[in-house]
């Protein structure tokens, strides 16, 4: 490895933070490149001691960005999901709350030019081969971070970055609904086994013996709920098109109770042996698309709004997520534009070193 520093730029994106990087910065091999993230994140070490990792999956993040040569997209993003502990670097999914950071960084690194007010970024994402559009705040060719929008979890305010989806169901599975159904036993257990966006296992909290409202501490203690959970996901995966997830990211699994802050639903999910401190963005589209399906075990613990869109509120540990679902009957998967609000803040921008 070279002893020079990479230029790397961390970023809050959403409720996640990550190190953000030019595609032309890294090594071209994949396997190369893993071991240089492994090194600068710090893994494998429950600390992250020797490296910029912050010791937890929400905070040892990667994204790689570069120009794209793509017609209709500025910029392309592969995420990498860097494990803590273990010596692994995953792109078996997207992260929407890193994406929410590369609209921003594409400008400040010069890959796209700001429009004055507010500027439009369309970006393609290598982990699925689907596209986002990214709304961000922009002023004299910068963009702007400080502004009023507030999201759960995440202390203070900032500006909004709105992210809007058209193709995200099947993401990684190839349909929405990859055994076909929204209702799948598994280990006696009803389950959806969905993807919009996140290949995401859904189950009620009660099928575990528990409440669905215990803190994320209680759940990291819980070896019997967490190794039944893990017997559901390594069966799930082949159901969902996923192979072998011993070593994978995916699918999530995620836990629903009734919701108690006049949200839609309450999750608690697991990202997927560490339970997440709120839930993912994509985490979140998928559990709230399985509450539109009346056989799906979330549908009959769903408060959802009524009429034909529906913005709905996913309840985490650390407070809710806004998402809004339109429908369209002319869509394959019945769903059209898919859109949420995040923020994002630029931490740090230098050199990252691997010796």
């Amino acid at each position: 490895m070279t002893p020079d520093g990479i230029a790397c730029m961390m970023m809050r994106g959403g409720t996640s933070k990550g190190a953000y990087f030019l595609a032309a910065d890294l090594p071209a091999d994949s396997a190369a490149r893993d071991r240089l993230l492994l090194r600068i994140m710090g893994s494998p070490d429950p600390r992250q001691i020797d490296g910029i990792g912050g010791a937890d999956p929400l905070t040892s993040k990667v994204a790689i960005v570069r120009a794209s040569t793509r017609p209709g997209f500025d910029v392309d993003y592969l995420f990498l999901q860097v494990f803590v502990d273990q010596a692994l670097v995953s792109d078996s999914q997207n992260c929407g709350n890193i994406l929410a950071g590369v609209g921003a960084f594409a400008i400040e690194r010069g890959l796209v030019k700001a429009s004055e007010g507010e500027t439009v970024i369309r970006i393609y994402m290598e982990n699925t081969a689907q596209s986002a559009v990214a709304r961000i705040r922009t002023e004299n060719g910068r963009p702007v971070y400080v502004g009023d929008a507030r999201i759960d979890g995440v202390p203070g305010s900032a500006a909004p970055v709105y992210l809007a989806f058209t193709d995200a169901a099947g993401s990684s599975c190839g349909a929405l609904l990859p055994t076909g159904s929204a209702a799948t036993e598994i280990d006696g257990v009803t389950c959806t086994l969905i993807d919009n966006g996140m290949p995401v296992v859904v189950m009620r909290a009660t099928d575990f013996g528990l409440t669905g409202y215990e803190t994320r501490e209680e759940l990291e203690a819980n070896e019997a709920v967490k190794a039944r959970i893990e017997r559901i996901r390594l069966a799930a995966g082949p159901l969902m098109k996923l192979g072998d997830v011993t070593k994978k990211s995916v699918p999530k699994m995620t836990l629903v109770a009734p919701p108690t802050g006049g949200g839609a639903i309450m999750t608690r999910s697991f990202i997927p042996h560490r339970v997440h401190a709120s839930i993912g963005v994509f985490g979140a589209l998928s559990v709230a698309t399985a509450c539109m399906f009346p056989e799906s075990p979330a549908a009959a613990l769903a408060a959802l709004p009524a009429g034909g869109d529906k913005t709905i509120a996913v309840e985490h540990p650390t407070g809710s997520m806004e998402i809004l679902l339109r429908l369209d009957a002319n869509a394959p998967s019945g769903l059209g534009e898919c859109s949420f609000l995040r923020t994002a803040r630029k931490l740090f921008d230098g050199q990252a070193y691997a010796n």
